[in-house]
């Protein structure tokens, strides 16, 4: 089958991450079309709205729509109808139900969700966290942690944390290597743990492009990747089995990544997270909790 080449035009008054979120989960539903994203953020005046308007008519195609000032609204749904292509508001059906169930009108007030306000502050304050505490720094102010990741190296642990930070979640990580001590620090915290692990074929592919990176391969004077314990296969399988066993032994819940997304894994650490402080509420309580369960 021919690809079909679409323009989908995504048009906000903030930053645009909501729609290029919903642009990223509906679009690749289609195999058999190659669909073009044309982005417009910060669209807030008739001035720049114009400069939209002109886009569309010249690469016509879908517009999805996050525009709350109503007269750029309607002058952006006035220019499509002429230019027959569809547009869709995608704020307006979740707040047609909130104005219905909380009985007031919404406000149209663009970018409110990037307020410089306290969760704001606490995700920049996350991120400066994730930053000092990457692969095992600063370990006296482990304790200030959210949670820790554990796993071999190059198990995500980083760009997990990072994307946490983004949620506003203190998130250390601690590099487990055989033959050499966990810190100190990780037997005093007050967090959950959470290992990563993934399948030796793709943890050997990842650390084989990592070694190709940095120029490994064709160093002089260095050992070649093929022949090191970092990417030889059976040093890595030992090297998973002790890790997985390691947690184990510790009661550390562990996620295989090897098909997941950072955000996949994120999400379970939050999961993992909830279940972990529910588990501590519960115990404090000396009872249990309707719905209360162990993923």
């Amino acid at each position: 089958m021919d690809q079909q080449r679409i323009n989908l035009h995504l048009v906000s008054d903030a930053t645009g991450e909501t729609l290029n979120s919903i642009a990223r989960a509906t679009t690749v539903q289609f195999e058999h079309a190659e669909i073009v994203h044309h982005r417009w953020s910060l669209v807030r005046t008739r001035f720049q709205l114009h400069r939209v308007l002109e886009g569309i008519e010249h690469e016509p195609g879908p517009v999805l729509s996050t525009l709350l000032d109503r007269a750029l609204r309607t002058e952006l749904e006035t220019t499509c109808r002429r230019l027959n292509v569809a547009v869709v508001n995608v704020l307006d059906p979740v707040l047609n139900v909130l104005q219905e169930c909380i009985g007031e009108q919404a406000g149209a007030r663009p970018g409110r969700q990037y307020a410089l306000n306290a969760d704001y502050f606490r995700r920049i304050d996350a991120m400066h966290y994730v930053l000092s505490h990457d692969d095992g720094q600063a370990q006296p102010g482990m304790a200030e942690a959210d949670v820790v990741l554990v796993g071999v190296s190059r198990s995500s642990k980083t760009p997990t944390c990072f994307y946490l930070a983004n949620r506003g979640i203190k998130a250390a990580n601690i590099p487990l290597v055989p033959n050499l001590a966990l810190p100190p620090a990780l037997a005093t915290i007050s967090c959950p743990v959470v290992g990563l692990t993934l399948a030796p074929e793709a943890l050997i592919e990842i650390r084989r492009h990592r070694l190709r990176l940095i120029g490994v391969d064709s160093a002089a004077g260095l050992v070649r990747q093929n022949s090191t314990d970092y990417v030889d296969e059976d040093a890595v399988k030992a090297e998973l089995l002790w890790a997985r066993r390691l947690c184990t032994s510790r009661g550390w819940p562990v996620i295989d990544v090897t098909r997941r997304s950072i955000e996949e894994t994120a999400a379970t650490v939050l999961h993992l997270m909830e279940a972990w402080h529910d588990r501590r509420a519960k115990a404090a309580d000396g009872g249990t909790r309707p719905g209360d369960g162990v993923p």
